[in-house]
């Protein structure tokens, strides 16, 4: 059903292609004295824009169609003729055709002949056979048409092979600073909490012990539990830093531990296939880690939900929480996890209107 649906939407834009191909063709006849006029060139911007939209062609990325000149949009209607052209033709084939078999047995079911041709078997064969080739052909030939249709827009429309590589170079550049922005930002961020949480505690250890050994053997059992806090502060950087259960366990458990440790119920739905490659995982995993914990800190939310699943060639990491949100995307922690997405040319966005929910989503390609 669904290849059938997608062949009657490609007959249907090859069928209006030839249509918009003679109503440009008036066009261009009669603007051609004045094809500099700011009028026409946005005339022919606006008809471009719309042959891109019959082909489903994602009209932000083609060029052209922001060119103020306009003399791009024009030349694609111009070049676009024949082939549209084309299409109208093959398509009026198609409709020959149809009419002809339907006339043909709209005949022999009264029992009357058909241009002196009656029903025998050796016939009705030899033109089902024939239809059948026929009707393949011409189908081929709308498939074929609606793809020079498309290949064409997106070579005379779309940017330049130069400016594409140019584009493509200030983003790894731009990716490369976040990079670097980003370790700087978590660098600064584990030795405040080695200096501001583990430093002050085991300074107050010390000085519980000290104070024991001078006769207050009482304070040995406070000393002892801030013992275990510290230990448990220095795991939890540990993990900050990096999670070595993510090598031997894999992505399902450390998301799982994150739940455990988290002050708010926290309900982790991960599938994956098979293990995705290791910075894909170890993205994965801090998105979730920072989103848990911003929502546990600062929305108010009684419940987080992580969802992690294959989606093409890329994992979809959505964390949910029905805290109040306001979360703005430009914030430390939020940043840092949009700068370490886009370091595998992935996507990363945050859904946080003020009374919420809140929806962190990462689009993380494995190719």
């Amino acid at each position: 059903m669904r290849a059938v649906a997608e062949g009657l939407r490609v007959t249907g834009a090859v069928t209006a292609g030839g249509l918009t191909a003679l109503f440009e063709l008036l066009f261009l006849i009669v603007a051609l004295p004045f094809l500099s006029h700011p009028n026409v060139r946005a005339t022919g911007r606006r008809l471009a824009r719309l042959e891109a939209r019959r082909l489903r062609l994602q009209t932000s990325e083609l060029d052209a169609l922001g060119d103020e000149r306009g003399d791009r949009a024009l030349r694609y209607l111009a070049a676009r003729l024949p082939i549209g052209v084309l299409g109208g033709l093959v398509i009026a084939l198609l409709a020959i055709g149809a009419v002809m078999v339907t006339r043909l047995l709209l005949a022999w079911s009264m029992g009357e002949p058909y241009d002196g041709m009656r029903p025998t078997a050796p016939l009705v064969a030899y033109l089902t056979i024939s239809g059948f080739v026929l009707l393949f052909l011409d189908l081929s030939g709308v498939a074929g048409v609606h793809a020079l249709e498309r290949r064409l827009a997106v070579r005379m429309l779309g940017p330049d092979p130069t400016e594409k590589l140019r584009r493509r170079i200030d983003e790894l550049a731009e990716s490369r600073a976040g990079i670097v922005a980003a370790v700087d930002s978590e660098r600064r961020r584990i030795e405040r909490d080695l200096h501001d949480g583990l430093q002050q505690r085991l300074v107050a250890l010390s000085m519980l012990i000290g104070r024991s050994l001078r006769g207050r053997p009482e304070l040995l059992q406070q000393a002892h539990q801030e013992a275990q806090q510290a230990l448990a502060e220095l795991r939890e950087v540990a993990w900050r830093v990096y999670p070595s259960g993510l090598d031997s366990l894999g992505l399902g458990e450390a998301l799982a531990g994150v739940a455990e440790r988290s002050s708010v119920p926290v309900t982790v739905d991960c599938r994956l296939p098979e293990r995705p490659p290791m910075a894909v995982e170890t993205a994965a995993y801090f998105v979730v880690c920072e989103a848990v914990t911003n929502a546990a800190k600062h929305s108010g939310a009684a419940a987080i939900t992580v969802e992690v699943h294959k989606e093409g060639a890329a994992v979809l990491v959505r964390v949910r929480d029905d805290g109040v949100g306001g979360a703005r995307p430009s914030g430390g922690g939020l940043s840092g996890l949009a700068r370490r997405v886009a370091a595998l040319d992935g996507r990363f966005e945050v859904d946080s209107p003020a009374g919420g929910p809140t929806t962190v989503t990462a689009v993380l390609p494995c190719g």
